[in-house]
């Protein structure tokens, strides 16, 4: 077996074909020879079904992006675990203004630690996925510095190394902050911009080798995102699993 990586794929990418025919884009993606793929809340499909699918495709599900487990959403969250048979799942996101604060970003971590409790009480882990907002300076400190402070240690972080480059700091420096507390690493490319549409991983601006070496001592998976496209998404896909694949980056299937 290899001690490569596995590379799983964010279905976000392709909620677009998903909308259209949510099997057949699962079987393309898992023709291309992704080991895994990451869902995210919305999909279309039952959960039996969905599983289903996953497993006769030998798709592995590393993760899964779902509704913050408060009262309202924990049953729905249980159900998503229970029927993935899911060891994580992950907070996409929280609301920009909540971490325009020091107090804010307690109140987040606050929150964050709550979840994690409940997760923990029920057999899985938490994690949170960041975007560009939280690596903004305040007092002299980055966002992260005060998360990996207030959070406990069993709510890891997804890092989407993307956004925090478009954020401000150097993806590496946070990988090697974070380590083990980061076992999923989202890897996308681009011309570092907050509007701007991406390139598949290896025709942007992202130096990916670095990327891959600073989180090559802890990282679990690498899961291939991509928030929007000028061109076929699909092929930004394929592109990625390829480069990726071929200088030895990340494990495939095939």
């Amino acid at each position: 077996m290899s001690d490569l990586i596995p590379l799983a794929l964010q279905l976000y990418t392709l909620r677009e074909q998903i909308q259209v025919d949510f099997e057949a884009t699962v079987r393309r993606v898992a023709a291309m020879g992704y080991v895994g793929v990451e869902p995210y809340g919305g999909m279309p499909g039952g959960l039996t079904e969905t599983a289903a699918l996953f497993r006769e495709l030998e798709l592995q599900v590393p993760s899964c992006h779902v509704p913050f487990p408060d009262e309202a959403n924990r049953a729905t969250v249980l159900d998503i675990v229970e029927a993935l048979e899911l060891q994580r799942v992950c907070i996409a996101m929280l609301p920009p203004a909540e971490f325009d604060s020091i107090d804010g970003i307690k109140g987040v971590c606050e929150k964050l630690n709550r979840a994690g409790a409940f997760a923990r009480s029920q057999g899985f882990e938490l994690g949170y996925h960041n975007h560009w907002w939280e690596f903004k300076q305040l007092d002299g400190r980055s966002t992260v510095d005060l998360m990996l402070e207030e959070l406990e240690e069993d709510v890891f972080l997804e890092v989407d190394t993307y956004w925090v480059q478009v954020g401000g700091l150097d993806p590496v420096d946070v990988l090697r902050q974070v380590g083990a507390r980061a076992p999923l690493i989202h890897l996308k490319d681009g011309p570092i911009g907050i509007e701007d549409n991406m390139n598949a991983v290896g025709q942007g601006k992202m130096d990916v080798p670095a990327v891959v070496e600073a989180a090559a001592p802890t990282a679990e998976w690498h899961i291939v995102e991509q928030d929007r496209s000028a061109t076929d998404m699909l092929q930004e896909v394929q592109d990625s699993y390829t480069y990726l694949t071929s200088k030895g980056f990340a494990r495939g299937k095939v």
